[in-house]
């Protein structure tokens, strides 16, 4: 059931694919780079993707534990474990790619496939044959999925290491909240959100230590007893529809990401003047494609959207995404419903011998 939310959401949302895929190589760099002052350059991009992808977890009375990438890095620098040992945690960059290679064949016939589809339709329109619609919107998925491709101790130390965990719903200790379908939305590991947190509970770190060595000891168990009061004193948790990265969100390059939110509405204009069974069909798949470009790109100038009430803009951070599967639904269904009635044209063909 897990895998088909999943692959539902890949269906509805390929655009929350593409960003997900964004925010996850951004992540993975930014944790190369902290470990690599550690572990040297044997660190690769490569280690931090698997890290991020939850392959590495502890057990506990309770269960298995995942170990977020915020959390690895942290292991690193406290010392609490050796780059040298990284074999043992199955972090081998051999092993690591050995585990892709079995379904290297899948992903040949798979590009195979697109790229042959993506000529016969190119073929298509060259001698002038139609397209049917659910082959139009094959078409649009490629360019998003192709971004999407190119982005795949101590008592004391051991709770603020269990602190750091970015969440606990991939853990394996049998609650309820840990095989919830909700957990499709929790993909891409979120450590930014926990660094707004800490950083917003925790005290700011003194800039300068002043005093004896004795001095420093007792500062720094002072402030790690607060980190942990402030986590016991943390507010009710948030149901999070949404939370964009804020480093590229800020950045001058978010206009351009905002465009992931375009491409798949927008390549449906393209069917704009289209045969439709009914005027009614055709009006919706108008309207629809428009709206979630416009519900899309609304949705995603809000930084974090969660069910809470915080206002006007708090209906229309929700209602746009609400607007933006709507008309997924309707497109899709526009397009399963046309196969009843679609232009005889489409099964006529040419002769690709003579290419």
């Amino acid at each position: 059931m897990y895998k088909i939310t999943l692959f539902i959401k890949a269906i509805l949302a390929p655009e929350f694919i593409a960003v997900e895929g964004l925010q996850e190589w951004t992540q993975c760099r930014k944790m190369k780079k902290e470990c690599v002052e550690i572990a040297g350059d044997d660190f690769k991009l490569i280690h931090a993707f698997y890290v991020s992808m939850l392959a590495l977890r502890y057990r506990t009375d309770c269960g298995d534990r995942v170990i977020w990438p915020n959390q690895y890095t942290w292991l690193l620098q406290q010392r609490l474990i050796d780059w040298r040992d990284h074999e043992s945690w199955g972090l081998d960059e051999w092993v690591i790619r050995d585990k892709s290679n079995a379904d290297s064949a899948v992903k040949v016939v798979a590009f195979c496939q697109v790229l042959w589809f993506v000529a016969q339709s190119i073929m298509r329109a060259a001698h002038g044959f139609p397209l049917s619609q659910l082959e139009s919107m094959t078409l649009i998925y490629i360019p998003l999925f192709a971004a999407t491709y190119f982005f795949c101790m101590l008592p004391e130390q051991r709770i603020i290491f269990e602190s750091m965990a970015v969440s606990n719903k991939f853990d394996n200790e049998s609650l309820e909240e840990h095989v919830s379908l909700w957990n499709v939305w929790y993909l891409t590991p979120r450590v930014f959100e926990k660094e707004g947190e800490d950083k917003r509970l925790w005290p700011r770190r003194p800039q300068r230590l002043f005093g004896s060595k004795r001095a420093s000891m007792l500062l720094n168990k002072k402030r790690n007893q607060s980190r942990i009061d402030a986590i016991d004193k943390a507010a009710v948790k948030e149901t999070v529809v949404a939370h964009w990265d804020p480093k590229p969100n800020h950045s001058k390059l978010w206009p351009a990401i905002c465009l992931f939110g375009v491409p798949f509405g927008a390549l449906h204009l393209i069917s704009w003047i289209t045969i439709c069974p009914t005027v009614v069909e055709l009006w919706l798949g108008r309207f629809a494609a428009p709206m979630s470009i416009f519900s899309m790109l609304i949705f995603m100038h809000f930084e974090k959207v969660v069910f809470r009430w915080g206002g006007p803009l708090t209906m229309i951070s929700l209602v746009s995404p609400a607007f933006y599967f709507l008309s997924r639904l309707v497109m899709i269904g526009e397009v399963t419903a046309a196969l009843r009635a679609e232009d005889p044209a489409i099964y006529e063909t040419y002769v690709a011998s003579t290419y």
